[in-house]
């Protein structure tokens, strides 16, 4: 990875979550107490408009930072993080996340995130890893557990293109389970998987997308079966699922979006849209043996994804400079692959 190729979307990151307002805050209020400014209750993750996307930058500098140590930007990314990753300032979340009335706060789209940003400091291979990931280490058993505690109390997936997507954040878990050294947590998230998802067929793909998505139920659930299923069974499984490769309805299905107004925030999710759908199909393409129908199919969308997404990930509008910069991050460094 060149670093001048992440040089725009890491100064998209170290912007927005330097940037406190605007700011969209999510929780429940139990006393008068509970309101305050988000750099008081939340001296972290209190900038980029909202708390997932304040995590989720953080994330962008780690990823950058590990996959480019030497570059021109480095200096300026480790002291941010620095800054921003003190035990103090981390010790302020845990208690903003352990108050009455939060155990669901940021479930599962937020603590997912959280624990990708906690995975990159597992490695000794950042300056400063070490103490970051002591640090988070509080916060990472909590959102690990809380994640851990929903997956098994979950009765039906959540098929929404936005924040409440079960599948998206149930790949975020089991990619950090596996790079955490979790070992004995993969199975237990692909039998989940499987019971969730494993006998969908015929997927309703003429009700995608919908205006407001930036995630795809559709490959959302699939990108990760592709994680939960051996390949031999992965592969049968999205035949099932799919139309037939040469399908008018597959074909349309499989047409980058166009967001009718970059300045408003639910419409700018399309550009994530964009970048999402690449790089699920990218992961769906890459667990497939060459035989298989769909994968040429899954790749040149993929490819078509991947120029719309990132061009819409350029976007100067706070509706999604924000936030796109991580997503333009995760399908440049290809973290959802192995």
């Amino acid at each position: 990875m060149r670093a001048e190729v992440l040089a725009p979307f890491v100064d998209l990151a170290l912007t927005a979550i330097q940037l406190e307002y605007p700011y969209h805050q999510l929780a429940v209020l139990t006393r008068d107490q509970d309101v305050a400014p988000p750099r008081v209750l939340t001296p972290v993750f209190r900038g980029a408009f909202d708390w997932h996307s304040a995590v989720h930058g953080h994330w962008t500098l780690a990823r950058a930072l590990r996959c480019c140590p030497d570059a021109p930007w480095a200096t300026r990314v480790r002291t941010v993080l620095a800054m921003q990753l003190t035990t103090q300032k981390l010790e302020a979340e845990e208690a903003f996340l352990r108050r009455p009335g939060h155990e669901g706060f940021e479930r599962p789209y937020g603590l997912a995130w959280l624990l990708q940003l906690a995975a990159e400091f597992r490695g000794d291979d950042i300056e400063g890893a070490p103490h970051w990931r002591e640090a988070l280490a509080p916060l990472e058993t909590l959102a690990a557990s809380r994640m851990l505690a929903w997956l098994q109390k979950l009765p039906w997936p959540v098929r929404s293109g936005e924040h409440s997507q079960s599948a998206f954040a149930l790949g975020l878990y089991h990619d950090w389970a596996r790079d955490a050294g979790h070992a004995e947590l993969l199975p237990r998230i692909a039998e989940r998987a499987v019971r969730l998802y494993g006998g969908d067929r015929d997927a309703p793909v003429r009700y995608e997308p919908s205006a407001h998505d930036f995630l795809s139920p559709l490959l959302g659930e699939a990108d990760l079966l592709r994680r939960a299923m051996p390949a031999e069974s992965f592969g049968p499984w999205l035949s099932r699922f799919l139309p037939a490769p040469d399908s008018p309805d597959l074909a349309r299905w499989l047409v980058p979006a166009v967001t009718p107004d970059a300045t408003d925030g639910k419409f700018a999710h399309l550009d994530g849209l964009n970048l999402s759908r690449a790089w699920m199909l990218e992961g769906i393409a890459s667990a497939l043996d060459g035989a298989h129908p769909h994968g040429p199919v899954l790749r040149e969308a993929a490819a078509r994804h991947r120029e719309s997404g990132l061009l819409g990930a350029r976007s100067t509008h706070y509706a999604g400079s924000h936030w796109l910069g991580s997503f333009a991050t995760y399908l440049l460094t290809e973290r959802g692959l192995r």
